[in-house]
């Protein structure tokens, strides 16, 4: 009865705990939810949440940029008007869907006196012309209040429709919504991607059918019209489809001298504005990111699309928001009352996950926008103070038990001088009490020492776990390794989670024909098997061998596992190499060998001997390839030993040496060498004569792989940084090239590549290894270019020498 009456006891204290604490968080949803006290942090989980749903760019919305190119070619801003109309002149011809105009043309241009006809002219009649053009007005504060600044009234009344082209700077200073309708003293302007719209769709203003975006009331809408005041209607929150660079986009200059295709042009939403860096009206957007901001025609761009696809981003009404943040939350604390510690802890995490997915799942399939912030900080909250609450509730039930560990058997030695315990003797109940405690919680503490130390001391990555799975002790092997595969936290996981992202074992086979799973290493019935242990390979690549083994308590009951993972990874690779090597002895450096014994032999009889000149001729092929293979080999073997005898040179002389050395080669196909090397020191720390042997097999790969009639071109220049200078030599042919597919191939032992037009080659696969093992050991890099029958590229990068 005592037992039973302390459990009840315990049972109601939790619940009693439970019920405050679950009052408490919800009084902080609600708080949180209804004052928007993170309005902040939502913003951001919506800026990131953007940022992964991005969609694909429409392809009939085009920007006609002015950019630095265009800038180049025009000159200096701003241009000449009669450039504007020149452009329009090319775009009408195309028959597009709209035109806008991101360009304010609130001054008139002067006329010079060799001009026939004004450039505001010549503009007037390109908007007339095409009757299909939308330009931007802006407000101003003139001393007086707010004021509408339009173009010139020549062009205001060529263009098809006038529009404004105003942003709304939330709270963060980043742009998330348009104002749809802007005006003042009763007189309203769409938005420029909506005036761009109406005109491509032939809707007149005012009766569209799809307008999207927050309505202000009637009271706020008409108020203040006769006054200087300016007024917004309709926000729509932009759905952005990507960031800069995200929509097709031309240079103003090629399509003014008309060298964009019509094809490109016609039908199109083309949005004509700056791109250029320093001149674009640039702002931050939640797609930007780390990238910064966005020029204010991609902006329109995005908007324009939003209207087009018609689809906005809509925000929950506040009630809405309080609904579901509370409701997830109180799942959660009903959870707390019927689940273990773990599974709460999953719970949680679980509901949070849920949160942000459904916040996600929202905004890409409904556009719909929930923030759930409020709900994940009640979560963050929920489970370390109800762990710990609850733990408060054991330890009370706990203290009292602590006085029964003092009768278990003493497992280690105890040391204890007089002194103390002449203490412990003279000491009262209570006293005597707490120092039983002590003395339990130290031997607890001494044990776990000793058992940590033990497991400190073993080599190999060991984890030990409950009969569940759950990891309750760990070497440091053991959390190096996980934390390099990115799992930090190894204590009180599961090991099967632990182990999900490996392969499954190749050599475990599971006598009634079931599927491998990680849960296996946990079943007693496998134990034989897992004491042998199987091979795996985790997310770095790495081979691994697997064992576990039972534990047990006293009574031959099962208390846990003790899982070990030995890396293997250098053992197989060395086996790998070997196979390969043997390989490559018996085929590659055999074959010419059989072949000279069989030359021999039928030279040997009258009816099947050669010509002397072709028998030598082949004689000596065969030997040559023996002693080439056997020189490859050599060179990798110099190049990855330790016998480097660096010394500083001028890098063009290595680059001199290596092209005379193949001049030869390249001569009896017709390739010429083409060098392109400034008249200046290239010093280098290398080792000549490797180096030169790293050039040669460039060079000697760029002759085998081009086709006759061709070229090679050798360039060398220096890039200098704050602190360091960098040589880069390029050597660029005209040959074949490597598909795609077999470029990751290009360093790896014994790789051959060959295409349907190039001639056989005999190389074994070497070379490339070779100029990566020297290239390594002189802190250098190397990368290339290259697509078939395009020529390939490669580029070194070689630590210089400041002069």
């Amino acid at each position: 009865m005592s037992n039973e009456y302390k459990k009840l006891q315990i049972k109601k204290i939790a619940f009693r705990e439970w019920l405050i604490l679950s009052i408490l968080l919800l009084a902080l949803t609600a708080v949180l939810s209804l004052l928007r006290l993170t309005e902040r942090l939502d913003l951001v989980l919506y800026d990131r949440i953007m940022q992964i749903n991005t969609q694909p760019a429409r392809d009939d919305i085009l920007i006609v940029a002015i950019d630095d190119y265009s800038l180049a070619e025009l000159g200096r801003w701003p241009w000449p008007r009669a450039y504007h109309a020149q452009l329009l002149n090319q775009i009408n011809a195309a028959k597009p869907a709209a035109v806008g105009l991101d360009i304010l043309f609130t001054e008139a241009e002067a006329v010079t006196e060799n001009q026939q006809e004004s450039g505001d002219q010549q503009l007037a009649e390109a908007l007339q012309q095409s009757n299909k053009v939308v330009l931007p007005l802006v407000s101003e504060s003139a001393g007086k209040g707010l004021s509408t600044v339009k173009p010139v009234s020549i062009l205001t009344n060529a263009a098809r429709q006038l529009s404004h082209i105003h942003l709304e700077l939330d709270k963060d200073g980043i742009a998330r919504s348009v104002f749809l309708r802007e005006g003042m003293q009763g007189e309203w302007w769409p938005h420029f991607a909506l005036a761009m719209k109406d005109v491509g769709q032939n809707t007149a203003p005012g009766t569209e059918k799809y307008l999207p975006g927050a309505r202000l009331s009637a009271s706020v809408r008409n108020a203040g019209q006769s006054e200087n005041s300016w007024q917004r209607d309709f926000q729509m929150h932009v759905p952005f489809a990507g960031s800069s660079g995200h929509f097709q986009s031309v240079p103003y200059v090629s399509v003014m001298r008309g060298e964009v295709p019509v094809s490109l042009l016609q039908g199109k939403y083309i949005i004509v504005g700056p791109t250029a860096l320093g001149m674009a009206d640039s702002y931050p957007t939640p797609v930007t990111g780390s990238e910064g901001v966005i020029s204010g025609v991609e902006i329109n761009a995005n908007v324009l699309a939003g209207l087009l696809n018609e689809k906005a981003i809509q925000f929950a009404h506040q009630w809405q928001i309080l609904i579901w943040n509370m409701l997830l939350l109180m799942l959660t604390l009903i959870a707390y009352q019927f689940l273990s510690p773990r599974k709460a802890l999953i719970a949680t995490l679980s509901m949070i996950l849920l949160s942000l997915a459904s916040s996600l799942a929202l905004m890409r399939w409904l556009a719909y926008w929930v923030p759930m912030s409020p709900a994940v900080i009640a979560l963050l909250l929920a489970y370390p103070l109800w762990s710990w609450r609850r733990l408060e509730a054991a330890i009370k039930y706990l203290a009292a038990e602590f006085s029964l560990l003092e009768q278990e058997p003493h497992l280690l030695p105890e040391f204890t001088d007089d002194e103390e315990k002449a203490t412990i003797e003279l000491t009262d109940t209570l006293e005597k009490s707490i120092q039983d405690v002590h003395l339990a919680a130290n031997r607890v503490r001494d044990l776990r020492q000793f058992i940590s130390d033990s497991l400190a001391s073993l080599p190999d990555a060991t984890l030990v776990t409950t009969t569940d799975g759950n990891v309750l002790l760990s070497n440091q092997a053991a959390r190096a390794y996980f934390a390099g595969i990115g799992q930090p936290k190894v204590n009180d996981s599961l090991v099967p989670y632990l182990f999900a992202n490996m392969s499954a074992p190749a050599n475990f086979d599971h006598t009634d024909g079931r599927n491998f799973s990680w849960w296996d290493i946990l079943d007693i019935k496998l134990t034989k098997a897992m004491s042998q242990g199987f091979e795996v390979r985790d997310p770095r690549g790495q081979d691994l061998l697997i064992k576990s083994a039972p534990a047990y308590n006293a009574d031959k009951q099962l208390v846990g596992w003790i899982v070990s993972m030995v890396n293997i990874t250098a053992i197989r690779a060395a086996e790998r190499s070997r196979d390969e090597t043997l390989h490559f002895i018996s085929h590659d450096m055999r074959s010419p060998q059989a072949s000279i014994l069989a030359l021999l032999e039928m030279q040997k009889e009258p009816q099947t001997a050669l010509p002397t000149e072709e028998f030598m001729s082949r004689i000596e092929k065969a030997s040559r390839i023996t002693l080439g293979l056997a020189d490859n080999f050599v060179q990798l073997a110099r190049a990855e030993s330790q016998d480097y005898r660096y010394e500083e040179v001028d890098f063009q002389d290595v680059l001199l040496d290596a092209t005379e050395e193949m001049w030869s080669l390249a001569h009896s196909k017709n390739i010429r060498f083409k060098m392109q090397i400034h008249d200046q020191e290239y010093l280098v720390r290398i080792d000549r004569s490797l180096m030169t042997r790293v050039l040669t097999n460039l060079i000697s790969n760029a002759i085998k792989y081009s086709p006759r009639d061709t070229s090679i071109t050798c360039s060398l220049k220096l890039e200098r940084n704050l602190a360091d200078v960098t040589v880069v030599c390029s050597i660029q042919d005209q040959g074949y090239g490597i598909a795609r597919a077999e470029q990751s191939k290009l360093f790896q032992r014994f790789q051959r590549f060959k295409t349907n037009e190039q001639p056989k080659n005999d190389g074994v696969g070497l070379g490339m290894v070779f100029v990566k093992a020297v290239l390594d050991r002189h802190y250098a890099s190397i990368d290339f270019v290259s697509a078939p029958n395009e020529g390939t590229t490669f580029h070194i990068r070689l630590p210089g020498l400041i002069v």
